[in-house]
């Protein structure tokens, strides 16, 4: 099938395009450095030839990536499964989830997909302030990837998130494909998982009918996503000391890209995905609400099965009760546990490079990054035992 051609430079590479980029990828001098690390002493024409071979942006993820996330779970997680008891793996889904590593989160979920018996992975929303350069670029595109452009003047951005949803619905309705989007732009800095109703509203502009018809026709799946361990959490701590500090913070131009190397390389412990049933008869449910209600309140609801779905660790009422100053969920874990996630988070904060270091502010604020979906999980089954 043929994609309209208006979002040629949005949409992933079509397979006829393929065998021109990887020619582009395996000439470029950084591609080739970041062949050789990943694949040590395999000389890069035969990765050349293996890519070649590769007819559609699946065989390629097949034949790269999900070899490379086999090897790299078995050296940085400690298990990696994913609960698809609530919907149909025959059927085709937009998955919305909490966002903690700005690569594993999709890349994860297109192993477990197929894992999982999909006869396909997903299409994968990613902002283009990650892809200064060219090389990434084109891989991300070889991998399924669709861009999100930000950082346009306030017209052109309308009409680029008018794009970005028409494409979306393409995608699901006449590509037959899934979809992974972040409930919200850019990780959650504090794990307080929530979902910007913003992103609904774009999702809305394509398709047809009203909004609620509109958000129908994606058949959004809530995907809860939980890290035993955040390797970035030293960095996220940081970024939030230089906030405070600095008035006028940007990011170096480095950051983006050590958090990607760090959140790939270090330890996650135990890695669940939770897929809560698609929110189609919710929104039959919900079809009457006005406009100016409709996005808040299916943020609301996507937020509340993420909740309810999380898979919480010893980490996350161990750093909760130290924050509350309790032992009221002593039961949901062991003294061995205690010490070692004590032991995990002054490794952690070792690694800060600041010249000022608040180690209070920062060790808080890691507390808070595995404290805050305990706190959200709880909250909701207590207003749900409230009712």
């Amino acid at each position: 099938m043929k994609t309209p051609e208006i979002f040629d430079s949005i949409r992933p590479f079509e397979p006829e395009e393929l065998p021109e980029v990887f020619e582009r990828l395996l000439a470029d001098p950084q591609f080739r450095q970041v062949m050789a690390y990943l694949y040590p002493g395999v000389p890069i024409e035969a990765v050349g030839e293996k890519m070649k071979l590769c007819k559609t942006n699946l065989d390629f993820q097949k034949a790269f990536c999900y070899t490379f996330l086999e090897n790299l779970l078995a050296k940085a997680a400690k298990g990696c499964d994913m609960d698809t008891s609530a919907i149909d793996t025959s059927r085709r889904y937009t998955f919305v989830s909490n966002h903690r590593d700005i690569v594993l989160d999709s890349a994860l979920l297109d192993k477990l997909l197929i894992d999982a018996g999909f006869s396909t992975t997903c299409e994968i929303a990613i902002g283009d302030n990650l892809l200064s350069l060219p090389w990434v670029k084109d891989l991300v595109r070889v991998n399924k990837a669709f861009i999100v452009e930000r950082s346009l003047p306030p017209r052109q951005m309308l009409l680029a998130s008018q794009r970005l949803s028409q494409y979306m619905h393409f995608a699901i309705e006449e590509k037959n494909e899934n979809i992974w989007i972040a409930q919200r732009e850019g990780r959650a800095k504090d794990s307080n998982d929530r979902t910007q109703p913003a992103i609904l509203k774009m999702m809305a502009m394509g398709g047809e009918g009203r909004p609620v018809e509109r958000l129908r026709q994606l058949h959004i799946v809530p995907l809860a996503i939980s890290y035993e361990y955040d390797p970035c959490d030293f960095l996220k701590a940081k970024e939030l000391q230089q906030r405070r500090d600095t008035d006028d913070f940007h990011k170096a131009p480095g950051d983006d890209v050590l958090s990607m190397r760090t959140g790939i390389m270090g330890y996650k412990g135990r890695i669940h995905y939770h897929c809560a049933p698609c929110i189609d008869n919710y929104l039959d449910s919900i079809a009457d609400t006005p406009k100016g209600e409709l996005f808040d309140k299916v943020a609301g609801y996507i937020d509340d099965e993420i909740h309810r779905n999380y898979h919480l660790f010893p980490s996350n009422f161990i750093a909760l009760d130290i924050l509350e100053g309790s032992t009221a969920h002593a039961s949901r874990y062991t003294d061995a546990d205690k010490a070692f996630f004590l032991g995990y988070i002054e490794g952690q904060l070792a690694k800060v490079d600041l010249e000022n270091p608040d180690q209070d502010f920062l060790r808080e604020r890691i507390l808070t990054m595995y404290a805050n979906p305990a706190r959200n999980q709880l909250a909701l089954t207590g207003r749900e035992e409230g009712k």
